[in-house]
């Protein structure tokens, strides 16, 4: 009996410190990876560096910290005080973030400065067989503010929530294509540019015709193939609603066979004519929102072809092809 328990004692021991080694070698591939991100030209890809770095977690979890990060991207950076990522060992596919705020944002070429403050910042990510499953991002008590004179708050909403959905159902598994649902909603949005109080937002996408491996997304060739592939943008819903104003819009968008978009944007509105009347100009104001009816609807429908955007047959702008 003792023998027994010796043998065994010795596997448990084995055991553990062979996952403490595994776990080891694995965190520092870990923070290899993340150190890496430092080493990017910020231009092609995002480049990262933390002021430190530490991957914590033992035995079941990854946990990376990152203070002081700096994430450059062209002209643009961003500056946040902490962010945390987390993984369990047995969930490898799901990933749980978080984020200390106020962030910085700082545009070298125009000279921006804001800051987005918030006292909930999180996030999670699934995949499943290299397809995103879902993706979602919470915000709450946001708080976007321009910084470059003085502390100018320029929009600010309780809550703020974003998610990215697999449309299993869309799934082509002989193309390797998949289809994804997003919908976004702000709660309460204040923005005082154009006297906004008490709005509530919501966006609800689909995009399809994506590679369904998002290690493809990368390839600098995507919107092409997306375009191949049938791909199409479909704005399901968009709409906004305060106490003096409505606004509704949907309709569908791809890409031409030279890169150009094409497709139609439905507006229907109430109230946004006016609202509206300091930023957006007469032609533009009416070639934008149409024309109000009997009721003070306004509705109209823009035309996306021939690299242009167009209010009936009336040109109002031009969009470059996008490859």
């Amino acid at each position: 009996m003792k023998k027994r328990i010796i043998i065994l004692g010795s596997v448990v021991l084995f055991v553990v410190l062979a996952w403490s080694a595994a776990w080891l070698i694995l965190a520092g591939l870990v923070r290899q990876n993340i150190e890496a991100q430092a080493q990017a030209d910020g231009i092609t890809s995002p480049r990262l560096t933390c002021g430190t770095l530490d991957v914590g977690g033992f035995p079941f979890r990854f946990d990376v910290d990152c203070t002081d990060a700096k994430i450059a991207s062209g002209d643009l950076l961003t500056e946040i005080p902490g962010i945390r990522a987390s993984v369990m060992v047995y969930r490898p596919t799901h990933l749980l973030a978080s984020a200390l705020g106020p962030a910085s944002i700082t545009d070298a070429f125009t000279g921006l400065r804001n800051t987005l403050a918030w006292s909930g910042l999180e996030a999670s990510i699934r995949i499943d067989d290299w397809r995103i499953a879902r993706l979602s991002i919470i915000g709450k008590d946001m708080v976007w503010s321009d910084t470059l004179l003085g502390n100018s708050i320029l929009a600010q909403s309780p809550l703020i929530e974003a998610h990215l959905l697999d449309i299993p159902e869309q799934h082509d598994t002989e193309r390797r294509l998949a289809a994804l649902a997003g919908y976004i909603h702000a709660q309460n949005l204040a923005y005082p540019g154009l006297t906004l109080t008490g709005t509530n937002a919501e966006l609800e996408l689909e995009l399809n015709g994506l590679p369904d491996d998002i290690r493809n997304w990368g390839d600098p060739l995507l919107l092409t193939l997306w375009q191949q592939a049938g791909g199409q943008l479909k704005l399901v819903s968009l709409r906004g609603s305060d106490a003096a104003s409505t606004l509704d819009a949907s309709g569908d968008l791809k890409l031409d066979d030279a890169g150009q978009v094409e497709g139609q944007i439905d507006i229907k509105s109430t109230g946004v004519a006016e609202r509206i009347g300091p930023l957006l100009a007469e032609p533009w104001r009416t070639l934008v929102l149409g024309t109000p009816g009997a009721d003070g609807t306004y509705t109209n429908q823009l035309n996306f072809r021939a690299g242009g955007i167009y209010s009936g047959l009336v040109p109002i702008a031009a969009i470059p092809p996008l490859y």
